[in-house]
């Protein structure tokens, strides 16, 4: 999945004392974003096999340190820490750990088995990413849901144009990953186009919630 991992953000942020949306969009996929940065130097690595799946051509055959369950877990530990110290406030600490961890629960629909729960087999994987009419779907129906959620249950002195240009962002990201060209080979080109893709919705998410606020509850 791409976009579906931003839905427990969107969830997330619509909480009392809940972290920043962009910070939770940073948590959503920060296990992504440990993965491409730790391809730079080949601590971890993936090679591309066109076929490989029906919607993905990536072979993820290396990722111990970002897609096991215990390697999200470190991640989760250490992200909350962070945004603990940050805000003083251990509801936001716990909702953005919980993010972190719900990207592999996620992935553990869509990939084959690449994923592991301490780093050595077996790996697991439901492999979703074999059938797209599945897939897709699901994930459309975990954002939208997700973004209607947030849209509802806050508000903006301004409107929602916004969020409106978070959402138009997300679709576009979605298409060009599912529609666009893939790389042939690998090459640094990848964790680069990724790490400029998260920090481009995580920004975008920022701004799109830095000025929302929960809604008033409707008094009946």
């Amino acid at each position: 999945m791409f976009i579906g991992h931003f839905a427990p953000a969107l969830i997330v942020a619509a909480r009392p004392k809940a972290a920043g949306l962009g910070t939770l969009f940073v948590a959503a996929q920060l296990v992504d974003i440990g993965f491409a940065a730790l391809l730079v130097p080949g601590i971890e690595a993936m090679r591309i096999v066109p076929g490989i799946t029906a919607m993905n051509p990536m072979d993820l055959y290396h990722m111990p340190y970002t897609h096991s369950l215990l390697g999200a877990l470190i991640w989760a530990k250490i992200f909350g820490l962070l945004v603990w110290f940050a805000t003083k406030r251990k509801e936001a600490a716990i909702g953005a750990a919980l993010v972190v961890v719900s990207h592999w629960f996620i992935d553990l629909l869509v990939h084959i088995p690449d994923l592991t729960l301490y780093g050595m087999p077996p790996k697991l994987g439901l492999g979703l990413w074999n059938h797209p009419l599945i897939a897709m779907p699901l994930e459309i129906l975990l954002i939208g849901g997700a973004f209607l959620y947030y849209l509802r249950r806050t508000e903006a002195p301004g409107g929602n144009r916004r969020l409106w240009t978070l959402a138009g962002l997300l679709v576009f990201a979605q298409a060009i990953d599912w529609f666009g060209p893939k790389e042939p080979t690998y090459s640094l080109a990848v964790p680069a186009t990724m790490l400029f893709a998260y920090a481009l919705l995580a920004g975008t998410a920022a701004w799109a919630g830095a000025n929302r606020r929960l809604a008033a509850p409707v008094r009946t």
